[in-house]
């Protein structure tokens, strides 16, 4: 390969692990890169290796202390790329990060801390195989008509209960509660039709409140709520499951509701479940994570100054 050859490129491990979910092919998942203490790539590199993966999103976890390891350090740094760019909180991805840590590298730490651009993050361990991530939580105010085209363009004709903006530019359409969980889940989108409707917004959340047989787990658990996520914004027609769009549902469904803890599915294809805790101006959100991918990755020396 004339210009390239693997022994002027370095070697990094590279995971897929499947996040809020039991089984592996399910819930959403998010390609892990793992660096190195004394190994710097650019932001354009990492766009180049999202873009190459072609997930929803993938994880730069690096170690940010000399003397650690992944199997020993307690704090890391932390980025989410797109295909199409840097996002400012991922949950998803959050969670494969730490499953990865956890269970291949069998880190020692309860906690694991996580340095973001959206301060710090924290993934715990818990019982059954789970993992909780603290994330921001995001309060929400009413709309007003502002974006009556992009909501019709979404839910069509399904009779609207409400539609707030999040704090963190994330459109919520609530569906009556008379609305089924098929007609939520019959949903289909046009991508290029938002794209040309707003520039602004981060994603759109259409929900539903939990209710009858149609909110039910495999093992007869009812879900309070339950959601569609859509952000072709950032490359992503739909989400499978994702943790940033609960930081909005969480404190929406709450004071609906008048509950703190929360236990939610998002409706995709593949599905996925969140059992959540709400703690003032933080969200807790806990699941599974499957890891269905080791391999590894080699960057050349042009795309390491990138």
């Amino acid at each position: 390969m004339e210009g390239y050859n693997l022994e002027d490129s370095k070697v990094l491990s590279l995971y897929i692990a499947d996040a809020f979910t039991k089984y592996p092919f399910s819930g959403n998942s998010a390609a892990v890169c793992l660096l190195p203490f004394d190994y710097e790539i650019g932001n354009d590199a990492k766009h180049k290796i999202a873009s190459e993966m072609n997930l929803s999103e993938t994880a730069f976890v690096k170690i940010i202390k000399q003397e650690d390891s992944f199997q020993t350090g307690k704090r890391f740094s932390l980025d989410w790329f797109t295909p199409l760019c840097q996002v400012p909180l991922c949950g998803h991805a959050t969670l494969a990060s730490a499953a990865v840590l956890f269970t291949v590298h069998e880190n020692i730490s309860e906690v694991l801390e996580f340095e973001t651009v959206s301060g710090i993050l924290k993934a715990k361990k818990l019982p059954k195989n789970q993992i909780e991530i603290d994330l921001p939580a995001y309060n929400s105010n009413k709309v007003n008509g502002k974006y009556d085209k992009i909501i019709k363009a979404v839910v069509k004709n399904l009779p609207v209960e409400d539609a707030v903006m999040s704090s963190s530019k994330k459109l919520l359409i609530r569906l009556c509660d008379t609305v089924t969980r098929k007609e939520l889940e019959a949903i289909k989108v046009n991508d290029a039709e938002l794209l040309s409707l707003d520039k602004d917004i981060m994603g759109v959340i259409v929900t539903l409140k939990g209710s009858g047989k149609d909110s039910l787990d495999e093992e007869g658990n009812a879900y309070d709520f339950i959601s569609r996520y859509f952000a072709p914004w950032f490359g992503i027609s739909e989400d499978p499951v994702t943790g940033s769009a609960h930081s909005v549902l969480a404190p929406f469904w709450s004071n609906i509701l008048n509950k703190k803890s929360l236990y939610a599915r998002q409706c995709s294809p593949r599905g996925g479940e969140l059992h959540i805790e709400l703690q003032e101006n933080r969200v807790c959100m806990s699941g599974n994570a499957v890891v269905v991918f080791k391999g590894q990755i080699y960057i050349y020396k042009l795309y390491c100054l990138l």
